[in-house]
């Protein structure tokens, strides 16, 4: 998923708070009343509701005036200079029995731009914070009062709470007024509490300080030792019940076995130790459900490792065992998401009071991380480095990565080694974060023909900057941008070569001082120059940026051009209409799109019913396999449909659902994709959430082709490839949409 300054801010939020603490402080009263039209009010705020996280630039209060119903409304008001967000948010009471929740009520908005308004609604943990219209419905520019409502999926086993409330990012201002919460349609007064389960996993705390283990000199038998430890704690934290169901924190059962199992002199007595280990949780009754893997799995369950092991006959046969019984059903550290069938971890602690993690915590990280992605990525296979020998190479890189950095850095490594676009940097990264640099000069890069090329000026002055649009940089603070680039890779994880150095541009003009020495080309001219460099947090303002301009438009008389990024549903009737008689339609997805687009958009260009792509899900009755689901389709019941050509613009800023929206598009009876490939990462991603308030994610299903060519790592290949010039960009040219308007003008 491209990394929307929305996304950012929600990702922190949830990092922040932790995934499995309280969003609004765990010493809040239980709510008598939700108070859900602001109108029970004490020295003048209005009760059981509270401030996530005060902005400076940001006021929040009752007003009396602009109100829908009764007495008040709820306003958020942006008065600073620099932009952000702000949440006024309220916990419900309980977490609820059902399936679905509905949070619904009135929006009114003055002058927001540079972001929007919306209803806010979360369940914590969930697993579908990357379906971005789940922090609030878009509402941007000035609004009178009207009726909006977002919905989420529940899982009342895998809920610590519900948080309700509205949203303002960007400038403006806007109230909400009379919020509505239901659940399974019914008003969430007639809701049944759910009543939690008890998990004797959550009340051990014997090594929440630290783990108390020690690691002498490592030898090659000692890291082998290690990798076996990893692969067989993975093995039983998803397979064995007593596990699986909760009954046991495993990460600190990880601690418990290590100090006996590093003493060990030989394989005899490791065997024993570990025979000893899963004997002292008991037998394992026969599994009555249990079935072989589906000889229809695209991925099979890999557990080759058991007998390649030079481990003792009675142990491979105990492993073999715990396989034929293992557990079925809802697990206490992992499920699989309805619909889509990602993979969500559950119940994973992040030791957000660890600064930096010992080396217990530090090789838990590494032995948390590979077994998710062992057993739930269903990609592990087409990572660069074979994913059996990352678990063997990163133990003694874990173990001596003393100190955060240190840490932070070791564990970006083996991200990297995901190779997937999915699986960028999540949480506190304070470290490496502080290594890149607070400041920026505020430009936007790309890498074009080979040489890293200024594609927009974010200065507020462009008439003082020195960097202009073409502009080629060769050097920075006297290194080469080649020399930069070698040591920079190692840390990016991605699909595919051009993302990553798509995403290294984000990064590459950081720095901790106030101006960088910049060589670059000019037009021909060869300059040396200090730029000044802004916070990075202006940077990120205007990188990340939410297009105002109208998301529609004709070109010449006959040409309609849409661009999907800052579409909004409302457009699309006036689209249809304004577009019905063009010759040809642009649709530009070189931008991260609403969810909408597929069953509101997508139909008008595609007659039908048409199958456009294939996901997988995980098992977790048996880990490590995936199978289809059911086609995803286009669905066009009506006789409305686009009769001309339909030109699609794609390059490697589409990722994740604009990858698969560009699938959609592609089945259309006269579409062509024109531009370059995209970040080949599609599919739902995963969340890892690891110790010291790191986190990553995976892509967590696959995603085909109906006829079952594969996407991952190689993206949505264009029908015509063209990409910018270092020329064109000095003459403000867009070649991509030059290329798309003539293949529209050709007869």
């Amino acid at each position: 998923m491209k990394r929307l300054h929305l996304l950012q801010i929600y990702i922190i939020f949830l990092f922040l708070v932790g995934c499995y603490q309280s969003l609004i402080g765990c010493n809040q009263p239980p709510q008598t009343s939700m108070n859900l039209s602001f109108e029970e009010v004490r020295n003048g705020w209005p009760e059981n509701w509270s401030v996530y996280h005060q902005q400076t630039n940001y006021s929040i209060h009752l007003d009396s005036v602009n109100v829908k119903t009764g007495k008040y409304a709820a306003s958020i008001e942006f008065t600073g200079d620099t932009i952000g967000f702000q949440v006024l948010q309220s916990r419900l009471p309980h977490n609820y029995n059902g399936r679905k929740i509905t949070l619904s009520g009135y929006i009114k908005t003055e002058n927001v731009i540079d972001g929007f308004a919306g209803l806010w609604l979360m369940i914590d943990p969930d697993s579908t914070y990357d379906n971005i219209e789940i922090c609030g419905v878009k509402v941007a520019g000035s609004t009178d009062w009207k009726r909006y409502e977002i919905m989420l999926d529940m899982d009342p086993s895998n809920t610590k709470e519900i948080v309700i409330g509205g949203l303002l990012t960007g400038k403006g201002k806007m109230w909400f007024d009379d919020l509505k919460v239901t659940i399974d349609g019914k008003d969430i007064k007639e809701a049944q509490p759910y009543l939690p389960k008890s998990f004797p996993a959550n009340s051990d705390h014997e090594f929440d300080k630290g783990s108390n283990v020690a690691f002498s000199e490592l030898g090659e038998q000692k890291i082998n030792d290690l990798e076996l430890l990893g692969r067989i704690w993975g093995f039983l934290k998803y397979h064995h019940p007593e596990v699986a169901q909760g009954n046991y924190n495993w990460d600190y059962e990880l601690f418990r076995i290590l100090p006996d199992y590093l003493k060990a002199n030989n394989s005899d007595q490791r065997d024993q130790i570990l025979l000893n280990w899963i004997e002292k949780y008991g037998t394992i009754p026969e599994c009555k459900t249990c079935q072989a893997t589906s000889t229809n799995a695209i991925v099979k369950s890999d557990l080759s490792w058991i007998e390649s092991s030079r481990i003792n006959l009675k142990l491979k046969n105990k492993l073999h065992e715990i396989y034929l019984k293992r557990y079925q059903g809802s697990q206490f550290y992992v499920k699989i998401a309805p619909y889509f069938g990602a993979p969500v971890f559950a119940n994973e602690s992040m030791y957000e009071t660890m600064n930096s993690p010992d080396a217990g915590f530090r090789l838990l990280t590494l032995f948390r991380c590979w077994n998710m992605v062992y057993y739930f990525a269903p990609y592990k296979t087409l990572t660069d480095k074979n994913w059996n020998l990352v678990l063997k190479e990163y133990i003694p890189n874990f173990i001596n990565a003393e100190g955060r950095l240190a840490y932070e850095l070791t564990t970006a490594l083996l991200i990297r080694e995901i190779c997937d676009s999915h699986a960028y940097p999540l949480g506190m990264w304070k470290e490496m974060e502080a290594l890149k640099g607070s400041k920026q000069i505020p430009v936007r890069l790309q890498f074009v023909e080979n040489q890293l090329v200024v594609m927009e000026n974010y200065n507020e002055n462009p008439e003082n900057t020195e960097l202009k649009k073409g502009d080629v940089i060769t050097r920075i603070e006297g290194k080469s941008v080649e020399a930069i680039l070698d040591s920079m890779k190692r840390y990016y994880s991605a699909s595919n070569e051009v993302t990553k150095m798509r995403d290294i541009t984000n990064d590459i003009l950081r720095a901790n001082k106030d101006s960088i020495r910049i060589e670059y080309n000019s037009s021909g001219k060869l300059k040396q120059k200090e730029i000044n460099a802004g916070q990075r947090a202006n940077w990120l303002k205007y990188r990340f940026r939410k297009d105002t301009v109208q998301s529609y438009k004709l070109i010449g008389k006959d040409i309609g051009y849409i661009n999907l990024g800052n579409l909004q549903e409302k457009d699309i009737p006036v689209i249809k209409e304004a577009f019905i008689n063009t010759k040809g339609i642009i649709i530009d997805i070189r931008n991260y799109p609403p969810g909408f687009v597929i069953n509101k958009l997508c139909p008008y260009f595609v007659p039908g019913i048409t199958s456009y792509a294939r996901y997988t899900q995980g098992n977790i009755d048996n880990p490590g396999e995936f199978t289809y689901l059911p086609f995803f389709e286009i669905i066009n019941k009506t006789d409305e449909h686009y009769q001309g050509k339909l030109v699609v613009i794609v390059n490697e800023e589409t990722q994740s659902r604009a990858e698969c929206m560009a699938m959609a598009f592609q089945t259309g009876n006269n579409t062509t994709i024109v531009g370059s490939t995209t970040a080949g990462s599609l599919g739902n991603p995963s969340l890892i959430i690891l110790p010291g308030v790191l986190g990553t994610q995976f892509t967590g299903n696959m995603v085909h082709y109906p006829d079952g060519r594969e996407t991952e790592r190689v993206g949505i290949v264009p029908d015509i490839e063209i990409k910018p010039t270092i020329k064109g960009i000095r003459e403000g040219r867009d070649e991509l949409l030059e290329k798309a308007i003539e293949l529209i003008n050709q007869e």
